[in-house]
């Protein structure tokens, strides 16, 4: 019943707003506005989420086994190394990288045309881990020990820095969402602070014929409530087809992958309930402090 009697209003109490004006654009655009950047805030952190869980899941799956030795000794080393692999529980499978793919881990650093050919490059194995993975200081220990070129990367010390950039990255995102709510409450009660002035006059000859201030208030709670709705759901749709039209996210880099999947595409229909929710209440306080004042 209260939120029919929101929508429907009374048309009596409304001749104390101004359906027109610096105020009512004012709201709508500054709902439209700071909703269209929530749509990008909430896919930030949406996306920063999604990557630190593929670079936790990706990265800790896998190891790097380098061997840099004399070139008569590679190939001896490489059969020592992956002999012991083999018999080392936890990993799951171990290779050999051959000269194209390290190339291709050498190239967007150093271009397509990098001598590979002419440059002694260190051997690399990569190792792949079963779910239960394996002992690292174990296993350093035994190649230390038959395999002296062989140094074993685990991937530590980059899967933390990421996950922690990522972790770092969400959080903002969710910071940045809740000063988007907090602007729209100050920019909707400097509006509604600046129409309860402008039609000071009304009001006092609306209380002179028995007008209660919630009943006042009630019609400003309303319009503004309203106004800002209305510009959220513009300015969600906006953010949206922006969000969409963005590149696609296979392309692996990290921009091209800020965006929605699945269900993620219903999360920013939130916006406009919550922003009309924050006028609401924005507006009510502002209107009842406005009120008494001027009393």
């Amino acid at each position: 019943m209260q939120l029919w009697a929101l929508l429907q209003g009374d048309r009596h109490a409304d001749r104390a707003v101004p359906p027109t004006g610096f105020t009512a654009r004012l709201t709508v655009f500054t709902a439209g506005a700071m909703a269209f950047l929530a749509v990008f805030a909430l896919a930030l952190s949406v996306a920063t989420g999604r990557l630190a869980d593929r670079w936790a899941a990706e990265l800790a799956q896998t190891s790097t086994l380098r061997i840099s030795a004399p070139v008569g000794e590679v190939d001896a080393q490489v059969t020592a190394a992956l002999r012991v692999l083999e018999t080392t529980p936890g990993v799951g499978s171990a290779r050999s990288l051959t000269e194209e793919e390290e190339r291709a881990l050498l190239e967007p650093w150093f271009g397509p045309d990098l001598p590979v050919d002419s440059l002694r490059l260190p051997q690399l194995i990569e190792i792949v881990e079963t779910g239960d993975g394996y002992d690292a200081s174990g296993l350093r220990a035994r190649l230390q020990a038959e395999v002296p070129g062989a140094v074993l990367d685990d991937h530590t010390r980059w899967r933390a820095p990421l996950i922690d950039a990522a972790t770092r990255l969400r959080t903002l995102g969710w910071i940045a969402l809740l000063l988007i709510g907090g602007a729209v409450a100050a920019m909707i009660t400097l509006a509604a602070q600046s129409a309860l002035s402008a039609n000071a006059q009304v009001i006092r000859v609306m209380r002179l014929v028995g007008a209660r201030d919630a009943y006042i208030a009630r019609a400003f709670v309303r319009r503004f409530t309203l106004r800002a709705g209305a510009g959220a759901l513009i300015g969600t749709a906006l953010g949206l087809l922006a969000v969409a039209l963005m590149p696609d996210g296979d392309t692996g880099g990290f921009l091209t992958g800020l965006g929605f999947s699945g269900t993620g595409w219903l999360l920013p229909l939130l916006i406009p309930p919550l922003a009309a929710a924050v006028a609401f209440f924005a507006t009510r306080a502002a209107a009842l402090r406005t009120l008494r004042s001027q009393a």
